[in-house]
């Protein structure tokens, strides 16, 4: 029999949920954080041919769509509480869902995470989530919060053999445009496609990094133009803060090494899809960042430093200043 709505609701989305009273299926979800904490909410959308590829294996699709949201709370220094999903479905395919619902049931599992809600309709594949956390009040990493002289530093996996190092996302969608001039044998390929499917979000990090770091932001969009967001809004009187950036302090894997210099920077710069921390902290409490990675188990790399001047510059191992030519991505620039 064909699978019905409220069919597929309850056999792969319905699990008991602990800080929901009513479990799913009221109009509504109750959502107790603990006493005296605030709530963090973010969403994120991911479409079909715009976010994902067709061919991703839908229990990766579904550890990517929380994966993101995850990633939110994590800048924000937010312990995950709960989370909904929207989702529009071509149709009701039992063996796509089931994949569908693992993904995401397994990595909300490793968070203590609830689904307490959403809704399901007929249309072009789409997922959208709604995720919440709590943090202590005054406690939350803000983009705002960044001064002239702080450290930069941003998030990396702890091992060179594991997935997900910055700007391997990017390299993997190169391999997948056809790249003229990409070295990714095809064994490593796997292992980059990892990078752009399975994030993995620095929960840990974030809440580790609670007054520590001084502002953070989750790289989604290319480390340059999410960096932007924290200039702007941390800048006085309306003048953005600027910024040194140390191309060669970037952390990169093996693979993005075997590039070329020019690819190697586009990707790391501009690449997006890499859902680490990016953030800034004095440098007064430089030991206490790496003692944040530490306890978290997350590699974190001091890249450059903040100034007054206004601008982005980005510098070679010489001093050299290294063109930019990228900007970062709109979903609806020409």
């Amino acid at each position: 029999m064909p699978l019905g709505e409220f069919d597929l609701i309850a056999r792969h989305f319905t699990r008991p949920a602990r800080r929901n009273p009513l479990g799913v299926g009221d109009d509504c979800a109750l959502i107790a954080p603990a006493p005296g904490m605030q709530l963090a909410v973010s969403s994120d959308m991911l479409v079909e041919g715009r976010h994902f590829l067709s061919t991703v294996a839908p229990e990766r699709l579904g550890h990517k769509a929380l994966a993101v949201n995850l990633s939110d709370l994590a800048a924000c220094g937010a312990k995950p509480l709960a989370y909904t999903l929207a989702l529009a479905l071509p149709r009701a395919d039992d063996t796509f869902l089931a994949g569908l619902a693992r993904g995401l049931h397994t990595l909300a599992d490793r968070h203590d995470l609830d689904l307490v809600g959403g809704d399901t309709t007929a249309g072009p594949l789409n997922l959208c989530l709604t995720i919440f956390g709590e943090v202590p009040p005054g406690a939350a990493l803000l983009r705002s919060g960044a001064r002239a002289g702080d450290e930069l530093w941003v998030s990396h996996p702890l091992g060179e053999d594991e997935p997900g190092w910055l700007g391997d996302a990017r390299l993997a969608l190169e391999v997948f445009r056809g790249t003229p001039g990409l070295r990714v044998p095809g064994a490593a390929f796997d292992h980059l496609r990892l990078a752009m499917e399975c994030p993995e979000p620095r929960v840990a990090l974030g809440l580790a990094l609670r007054g520590v770091a001084t502002s953070a932001i989750d790289v989604s969009d290319g480390l340059l133009g999410d960096l932007q967001h924290v200039l702007r809004r941390s800048g006085q009187d309306g003048r953005a803060l600027g910024v040194v950036i140390h191309a060669d302090a970037l952390p990169r894997s093996p693979l993005m090494r075997a590039q070329t210099e020019a690819l190697q920077r586009e990707c790391l710069l501009a690449g997006g899809d890499d859902y680490e921390l990016l953030f800034t902290a004095a440098p007064a409490d430089h030991a206490a960042v790496l003692d944040a990675g530490d306890r978290s188990a997350t590699g974190v790399r001091c890249i450059g430093r903040l100034t007054t001047e206004g601008g982005t510059t980005v510098v070679d191992r010489h001093g050299a200043r290294v063109a930019t030519p990228w900007a970062s991505f709109d979903h609806f620039a020409p």
